[in-house]
């Protein structure tokens, strides 16, 4: 069996309240299951919700947790959840958190344990009962063993991000979020620079395109319509028209649009979803809460 399941697919905040009961208002969280292994992408308010679930299910028959999580990056939304994962707080169980190298001073415990102080949360970093081990990527093969492997791949975002692909038994499910386009950062200009800048833009484009190839399920950053993208360029995500056409381009099975705008509610994805699916060459699922998906 190799599944994965949504707990949390906004972007940039929790936005709970009845015009989001459909698609879910938590921020990023996904489940994956290769057989007996437990891989968590990210630490989104959508983990709070699953930490329940763990421990009415793993928990009652294992006794423990055991399970590796996969950070995209540190910006809040993605890690917002991690006080309130119950799992942290059970003795015996065995967390293994991965992220991108931070481009700052502190290390990705320090960012992550951050938020366990007095001066934010009622329990400290040092009373969580269970066994937190943290590692640092840039991009890499990491073998978790029993077939199950992880290629990590430099995303577009204002911070460090990576996107995941995750390989087993002949599938693949691939992250690509927070990311948008590489562009010519010399656009508008002429001469050597544009022409090199152009170049550039599109080589990074090319590798992202490969690191997806053949994908059986890609899940994306389509925070926006193509409208909407055109006023937030630099915000480090992409449109739903970017998503289709680099799935498109990749050869890709299954498009998973995700990490949704906070201000688009159920009847708006419901439209977009619609919308999209009609054109798309590929075929395409609007993420949502609580969806399992068979890779």
């Amino acid at each position: 069996m190799f599944s994965v399941r949504f707990w949390g697919v906004r972007g940039s905040m929790p936005c709970p309240g009845s015009t989001t009961v459909i698609y879910g208002g938590n921020t990023s969280c996904i489940e994956i299951r290769a057989d007996d292994r437990l891989i968590i992408v990210d630490l989104g308010t959508g983990v709070r919700p699953l930490g329940e679930w763990l421990m009415d299910n793993d928990f009652k028959k294992k006794g423990k947790i055991d399970a590796d999580i996969f950070l995209t990056h540190t910006h809040w939304d993605h890690i917002m959840g991690f006080p309130i994962f119950a799992p942290v707080y059970m003795k015996g169980s065995c967390l293994r958190i991965t992220a991108p190298v931070s481009i700052e001073s502190e290390n990705i415990e320090a960012v992550i344990k951050k938020q366990l102080s007095y001066s934010y949360w009622p329990v400290n970093a040092h009373e969580l009962a269970a066994n937190i081990e943290f590692n640092q990527i840039g991009e890499t093969t990491l073998d978790l063993g029993d077939g199950l492997t992880v290629i990590s791949k430099h995303l577009n975002h204002p911070v460090l991000c990576l996107g995941y692909r995750f390989n087993y038994q002949g599938r693949s499910l691939v992250t690509v979020f927070d990311h948008e386009p590489f562009h010519n950062l010399y656009q508008g200009d002429s001469g050597k620079e544009a022409e090199e800048g152009e170049a550039a833009a599109r080589e990074e484009n090319e590798k992202i395109i490969r690191f997806m190839e053949g994908a059986d399920v890609l899940i994306h950053d389509a925070q926006y319509s193509q409208n909407e993208y055109f006023q937030h360029l630099g915000w480090g995500h992409a449109s739903c028209e970017h998503a289709i056409d680099s799935a498109v381009k990749a050869n890709v099975r299954k498009l998973v649009l995700f990490h949704h705008d906070p201000e688009h509610t159920d009847r708006q994805l419901k439209q977009l979803e619609k919308s999209y699916a009609k054109k798309s060459p590929v075929k395409l699922i609007m993420a949502k809460e609580g969806m399992t998906l068979q890779v």
